[in-house]
């Protein structure tokens, strides 16, 4: 359902709706056919589309944009600054970072982008995202008039019977997703963990490799020193930089990860 755009926010810093969309950290992102693109967090739903440079059409008010999407879309921190940061000796990172220039980290639900990553391990991006739509409407609370679902807590998955895990098509990661929602973590205790103490909590649970929990720290709990590494970074690794991770230890390696990720696979 379309919703009305009675508002608009200036944004000054990197932004780019469609590279955000496209940049395989959030799979509900939906982009509707007359160029609207659609955010789900929690209870909540935006639509925004691209107005006038750095202009924004928005579904929601000031108050709430505020209170909710200026954190979601990490818009405290300059990621201008972040890019300018790079040694301009590192030509590969220079041109990723230009390549990626408007990607934003999202901060997500934890919950919702522990049991994504969970479910994206071996699967391509248009089966990760009908497997998470799927999981929401067979128990996730409609949200309002607009179509859309929450993501259902851990109590409602309890619910699922096996019938119904079996139609999400989950191969082996059902039975690690069951086990989690068996265990059903309190993920917003997490947030004031360290980045080590983060990812030693996030990987103690079962079929929650450190690729799943770096993912989840990055774009849940906006750990943007910690970088995931998944096949596409590591051959970066290895056909840029001789095999070195050129990531770990470094500050902003998150973000850096995601202009390398977005250009390795948009470029030739």
């Amino acid at each position: 359902m379309k919703r009305a755009f009675n508002n608009s926010v200036k944004i000054a810093d990197d932004f780019d709706l469609e590279k955000i969309r496209i940049s395989g950290q959030c799979f509900r992102i939906k982009l509707q056919p007359d160029g609207v693109y659609r955010f789900i967090k929690g209870s909540d739903v935006l639509d925004m589309r691209a107005s006038v440079p750095g202009v924004y059409d928005i579904s929601c008010s000031d108050e709430e944009f505020a209170d909710i999407w200026h954190d979601y879309f990490d818009l405290d921190r300059s990621y201008e600054a972040v890019r300018e940061a790079i040694d301009a000796a590192d030509s590969y990172m220079t041109a990723a970072a230009e390549s990626g220039k408007g990607i934003r980290i999202l901060k997500q639900e934890p919950w919702e982008c522990l049991i994504s990553f969970i479910i994206s391990q071996r699967k391509n991006i248009p089966a990760i995202m009908a497997a998470v739509d799927s999981v929401c409407r067979a128990a996730g609370k409609e949200i309002g008039s607009t179509g859309e679902y929450e993501f259902p807590d851990a109590a409602r998955m309890l619910e699922f019977s096996d019938e119904q895990w079996k139609g999400f098509k989950l191969g082996y990661r059902e039975a690690y997703i069951r086990r989690t929602v068996m265990d059903a973590p309190d993920m917003y205790s997490m947030a004031g963990l360290t980045d080590e103490e983060l990812l030693e909590r996030l990987t103690a649970m079962y079929g929650v490799g450190i690729k799943v929990a770096s993912c989840t720290a990055l774009f849940a709990y906006s750990r943007v020193d910690l970088a995931p590494v998944d096949v596409w970074i590591k051959r970066v690794f290895d056909e840029q930089y001789g095999g070195e991770d050129v990531l770990s230890g470094r500050k902003n390696a998150g973000i850096l990860q995601q202009y390398l990720f977005y250009h390795a696979r948009t470029t030739k």
